[in-house]
């Protein structure tokens, strides 16, 4: 299946939680299930319910299933719980990071913004949202977005950057100090269940 580009209101819709942090998703009445008066339908079975956990992550990360699925067996090759590893290799993204900053408001943003090579890692441009960040590691951007990003910087002014990340709002520039942990992800979600539903 190809990248979804249609309503991403929907997508919190379907899987019942906010995918992004912006007033839209929300928003507690935008999140009744689809339809006119909400219809859930029959109580979900497991399967169900790991797949919609699954969903949860894919949506936040915006990572197709073949990705996913790749980085679930990354995760279990790996020492450590697997979970947590998981939740580590998708918040080590440099579109993640981007978002994790401040610099735009949402996942499908920063990842435009990287894809559309205004973000330089180590001084060279990254042109590929999915290039796995590590501890000192320099995200810079390049001149000509600066002043979006500020306005960016503006609207979101309540915006908490991630305690991993080391950012000097003056020159736009924001240092990986440490890999991610599990508590540090502003995002409640069951790695259990999804392990599960790969097995």
């Amino acid at each position: 299946m190809a990248r979804y580009l249609g309503p991403k209101l929907k997508l919190s819709r379907r899987v019942g939680v906010p995918i992004a942090d912006i007033p839209k998703h929300t928003a507690r009445r935008q999140l009744n299930a689809p339809g006119m008066h909400g219809y859930r339908g029959r109580r979900p079975k497991d399967y169900g319910i790991r797949l919609t956990e699954k969903q949860k992550l894919r949506y936040h990360y915006n990572v197709l299933e073949k990705q996913f699925r790749r980085y679930v067996n990354e995760a279990s090759r790996r020492k450590g719980n697997t979970g947590e590893v998981l939740l580590q290799l998708l918040e080590s993204r440099l579109d993640n990071v981007v978002r994790r900053v401040g610099f735009v408001r949402t996942i499908w943003a920063a990842r435009q913004m990287v894809s559309h090579g205004h973000v330089l890692l180590n001084g060279k441009k990254a042109d590929r949202p999915s290039i796995a960040i590590k501890p000192g590691d320099v995200i810079t951007l390049k001149e000509g977005i600066h002043k979006v990003v500020r306005e960016n910087m503006e609207s979101l002014a309540g915006h908490i950057v991630a305690d991993w990340i080391d950012l000097s709002p003056a020159e736009l520039t924001a240092t990986v100090t440490a890999p991610p942990t599990a508590d540090q992800i502003p995002f409640e979600v069951n790695t259990n269940l999804i392990v599960e539903f790969y097995r």
